[in-house]
């Protein structure tokens, strides 16, 4: 189904694998497996990657800014099993995160004004970038009008999370840990930004657009569809809330987890859930 390249990079956009953040502890308590031995607090964070900003990323392609977060990050995945975390009764299909118990979502303000920079250190894959930008965006936007993305051309020579005259910023970035990588709308301006690495031109048949999609969706403060329970394995935590009827084909909802859309395609379910979240 993928091809080997794929498989070299999955870390970024795939199941949880050792290669990838938190995979060691997200393993050990997802499995259920009492005689497995959980890491410490400080071997998880010595093994946890950390990002060209100072970022932590977790679940493939999830920015946790703080080692005061990571810790809750860690607690939360020793002290809530797979299966223990009282969702099970709920159908879901995205499942946007929560931060004290609250979505995690923009302002209605703000939704309509996502504004946002392409690097000039892409070079000659910058409009290939541009366009990658574009496609991922005109999908979420074309299921609500509560919701706009807007690229800003004029602060793309300046495209870093410290440019303050844009939301968020898009830079390449040189790494064999993930694909692409995001941020929730919780993130300080300081990580809230989309890191893309040169290995998402050759994705076999993930396109650009779509990979960028379902970063995008993050940046919208959706999670991924397999911490849901009828996944049955790469179960992330549970600080989400169910929104639609539960779809393994999400775009939101990595292949290698049980999922039932090997091309990483937007669904029906995908502009519902949106609407629900965002309005219609």
């Amino acid at each position: 189904m993928f091809s080997s390249r794929i498989s070299r990079i999955s870390a970024g956009i795939a199941c949880l694998a050792a290669a990838f953040a938190g995979a060691t502890v997200q393993a050990a308590v997802a499995d259920g497996d009492s005689g497995a031995a959980t890491p410490t607090y400080a071997q998880f964070e010595a093994a946890t990657y950390v990002d060209v900003d100072g970022a932590f990323v977790v679940n493939g392609d999830e920015v946790i800014s703080t080692k005061a977060d990571l810790r809750k990050f860690y607690n939360t995945m020793v002290g809530l099993p797979f299966g223990n975390h009282d969702r099970d009764t709920h159908d879901a299909d995205l499942v946007v995160n929560t931060v004290s118990g609250r979505d995690d979502k923009w302002s209605a303000s703000q939704a309509v004004n996502l504004t946002y920079c392409v690097s000039t250190r892409f070079g000659t894959r910058q409009a290939s970038v541009i366009s990658a930008m574009n496609a991922g965006a005109a999908l979420w936007e074309s299921a609500t009008s509560k919701v706009n993305f807007v690229y800003v051309s004029s602060q793309n020579s300046s495209c870093t999370t410290r440019n303050n005259n844009v939301l968020f910023s898009v830079e390449p970035v040189n790494t064999s840990q993930y694909i692409a990588r995001a941020f929730f709308p919780s993130t300080s301006k300081s990580q809230r930004n989309v890191l893309i690495d040169d290995s998402i031109w050759s994705s076999g048949n993930w396109e650009p657009g779509d990979i960028l999609a379902h970063e995008l969706g993050h940046a919208l403060g959706f999670r991924h569809e397999h911490t849901r329970p009828e996944a049955g394995t790469c179960f992330e935590d549970n600080n989400w809330r169910p929104l639609t009827a539960y779809d393994s084909a999400s775009i939101m909802h990595y292949p290698q987890c049980n999922g039932s859309s090997a091309d990483l395609e937007f669904q029906a379910s995908d502009a519902a859930g949106i609407r629900a979240l965002y309005g219609s």
